[in-house]
C-alpha cells in the first residue's frame, strides 16, 4: 500500500482526552490519552476506514479543502 496524506484534526476533549477525526473519511475517529497516543491510533484507525471503503467499492476523496475561519460567538 502506497503512503497517503490525510487532513487530522485533533481536539482535546472535556475530561483531557484528545480526540483524532479525519474529516474526509466518514466514521474515522479515535481518542487517546495523549496527542501521541491519538495520532498513533488515528493510523491504524485510517487503515481499517480505508479498507473498509475498499471492500464496499467506495471511492477514496481526491480532492479536498481545508480552511480555518473565525467567527463571533
Amino acid at each position: 500500500m502506497k503512503n497517503i496524506k490525510l487532513p487530522v484534526v485533533i481536539t482535546r476533549d472535556e475530561d483531557g482526552y484528545y480526540l483524532a477525526e479525519v474529516p474526509v473519511l466518514k466514521s474515522c475517529f479515535t481518542q487517546g490519552k495523549t496527542r501521541e497516543e491519538a495520532l498513533e491510533n488515528i493510523k491504524e484507525v485510517i487503515s481499517l476506514c480505508l479498507e473498509s471503503m475498499a471492500e464496499e467499492g467506495e471511492p477514496m476523496p481526491r480532492e479536498y479543502t481545508l480552511e480555518q475561519v473565525e467567527v463571533a460567538v
